[in-house]
């Protein structure tokens, strides 16, 4: 039996079932990793020593007549969270023996649940890029096509997944970096809510793990089917037991609905400041498609839509002026000078980066509140709408890019090239207000490369995406394994 590439949910039914053990199933995804992962560079960190024991504790608890939810799953970590006797870098070569002492917090949930942890997946330095390289680790290839990314800053998680290296994995996003790896390698993804996980211990080396409140980060499961999601996703959901878990019991409203056919959905192909590829634009309707031959209400315009220039705006500003927070004095007071020296007609999104890099307390509180207008702007568009259906980013998998100057990338799209990282503009439509996010396969591009979408829901309202992703699922075909 190929247990590999089966669904966590089917290695339960059959750990249950007495059909398997723990071990072999460990054993099997180690067994994987070492044949096929040499291609790919997935795991940067492997665990197997301790995985294979913690699989033989599994199968005892198991004989003990206990049952967990994940109890004897083989799964992985995304590098950048703690885990207690592994080295936590980030790609900071400065950092590279740097080991924390204790698990992030989401980490310890993955291991109360019972699941075995193979090892960490690899990351881009500082987390910060849309592919997943580093000089510690190297360069993670796209399971579909070794020349190509597999996406950042969770691609090696999502690399992973689609190898059948672990039947789950978690990571982290803030730019898209669980979104676009999974639409990049053709696996599932959810963004919550901002602030609905914990993030305790998913903190750069050697900084305190510490219950901080991220602005715009988070942490979210990865998954090959969309009911492992919404099963990883409860397990990850909830305060942090130092803080608002004193006080708070985490209750989510049900998904609005049950049948495909109920739903309304709002499907969005076009920016404003960015072209859509064909491959993704077909992706996007191929979702559409499926929504409205089960009866779904699907419209293609709203005036209730919060303008997506000013959004991506407001995204870029804030997002660089999280990124830069810590920028050495000498670095930030030069992009000072050249932030200064931009003309005030200059609106370009490079423009924006560069403001938002040396962003005042003043300047980001008149964004911040911007922000809130557009969050009730999305509070109205979801009394009339359950979803929003669009890109992830405007292309499939791009080749490999190790230009040092992000600034001086660009990105082709249709045989046009634009500025790199004017692809966030999508992944920012969620994460600037907050919102859920479910990234799901949606077919291949002409080349055969994987194509997902991104599902928007309302916030606090998770499990309404992830249900339409469910619903979604076999209309869409699902995971694929690469070939």
């Amino acid at each position: 039996m190929e247990w590999n590439f089966l669904t966590a949910e089917e290695l339960m039914a059959a750990l249950r079932a007495g059909e398997v053990t723990s071990t072999e199933l460990t054993d099997g995804a180690i067994a994987r990793i070492e044949r096929d992962d040499k291609a790919v560079n997935a795991i940067c960190v492997p665990d197997f020593e301790r995985a294979r024991a913690a699989a033989r504790d599994a199968d005892k608890a198991r004989a003990r007549g206990e049952d967990r939810p994940l109890l004897g799953i083989p799964v992985t970590v995304k590098e950048s969270y703690n885990i207690a006797g592994l080295p936590t870098t980030w790609g900071i070569p400065l950092h590279r023996n740097y080991l924390p002492a204790e698990d992030a917090v989401q980490v310890s949930r993955l291991k109360g649940a019972g699941a075995v942890v193979l090892g960490k997946t690899n990351v881009p330095l500082g987390l910060q890029d849309v592919q997943s390289f580093n000089e510690i680790y190297g360069t993670t290839n796209n399971p579909w096509d070794h020349a190509r990314t597999a996406g950042g800053s969770s691609g090696g998680s999502a690399a992973a997944l689609a190898c059948g290296f672990g039947a789950l994995s978690i990571g982290s996003d803030i730019g898209g970096s669980l979104r676009t790896p999974a639409h990049f390698c053709g696996v599932y993804a959810h963004k919550p809510t901002l602030g609905l996980a914990a993030t305790r211990g998913m903190v750069p080396p050697p900084a305190p793990a510490l219950p901080v409140e991220l602005d715009l980060a988070v942490v979210g499961p990865m998954a090959r089917s969309a009911r492992d999601l919404a099963l990883l996703f409860d397990i990850m959901a909830g305060p942090d037991p130092l803080t608002l878990g004193v006080a708070h019991d985490l209750r989510l409203p049900p998904a609005r609905h049950e049948r495909l056919g109920d739903f309304r959905v709002l499907v969005l192909d076009d920016h404003p400041l960015i072209p859509t590829g064909s491959a993704v634009r077909a992706g996007v309707n191929r979702v559409a498609d499926a929504l409205a031959d089960a009866g779904a209400r699907v419209e293609r315009h709203s005036p209730l839509l919060p303008s997506l220039t000013e959004a991506a705006v407001i995204y870029t500003r804030l997002l660089f002026s999280y990124s830069a927070a810590r920028f050495p004095v000498d670095m930030y007071e030069q992009l000072r000078t050249h932030a200064a020296g931009l003309s005030a007609d200059d609106r370009s999104l490079e423009a924006e980066r560069l403001r938002g890099t040396v962003l005042s307390h003043r300047d980001w509180i008149e964004a911040n509140d911007l922000r809130e207008l557009h969050r009730h702007g999305w509070r109205q568009v979801f009394a009339e709408f359950d979803a929003v259906v669009c890109p992830v980013t405007p292309t499939p998998a791009f080749p490999h890019d190790h230009n040092p100057d992000l600034m001086g990338r660009r990105i082709a799209i249709d045989g046009v090239e634009y500025p790199y990282l004017d692809q966030l503009v999508w992944a920012g439509l969620a994460t600037m207000p907050g919102l859920p996010a479910t990234a799901v396969p949606a077919g291949r591009s002409p080349e055969g490369l994987p194509v997902g979408v991104q599902l928007i829901g309302p916030m606090f309202e998770d499990r309404t995406p992830l249900r339409l992703a469910e619903l979604l699922e076999p209309k869409l075909g699902g995971f694929q394994a690469p070939r």
